[in-house]
């Protein structure tokens, strides 16, 4: 059964999208604290990379580990043909859409019930994840419907 076309271009620009914010999140390390404040990781975890910790660095090197594996599998789906061997494709990019369209979302549990907690970092970045989601639906129907 093969699930992979290289007319999916929904499924190229999400893998372009995660692969795209992986490599901001690893410029985010290397920019160190003032790159964590501006890009809204807060005041904690900015201070704890001014001291010197590994900590900041690890937990957003997993972040863009990851979203280089979810880009693989878009491109996998998008059918590259190097990626055709990724397990589980299609159940894959519906977690992967899944997530992205919930965290674009978040804000409006926070909206209602704890409002003052509802900063410009959570509207900007639950934007863009609800676009990356809405990117991942449209290729997921695609290969959903060609068996």
């Amino acid at each position: 059964m093969n699930v992979l076309s290289h007319e999916n271009v929904f499924l190229l620009a999400g893998a372009g999208l995660s692969s795209t914010a992986a490599v901001l999140h690893v410029l985010i390390i290397f920019g160190g604290a003032n790159w964590y404040r501006f890009f809204g990781a807060g005041e904690a975890m900015a201070k704890v990379a001014e001291a010197g910790s590994v900590y900041p660095g690890f937990i957003t090197s997993g972040i863009a580990l990851l979203l280089m594996l979810w880009s693989a599998y878009a491109l996998a789906g998008a059918g590259l043909p190097v990626l055709s061997g990724l397990p589980l494709i299609k159940p894959a990019l519906l977690v992967i859409t899944a997530i992205y369209l919930l965290r674009g979302m978040a804000p409006l549990p926070l909206w209602l019930l704890a409002p003052r907690q509802l900063t410009p970092f959570w509207l900007w970045s639950s934007a863009i994840c609800t676009i990356f989601g809405l990117v991942h639906l449209l290729g997921l129907l695609q290969i959903w419907r060609q068996n």
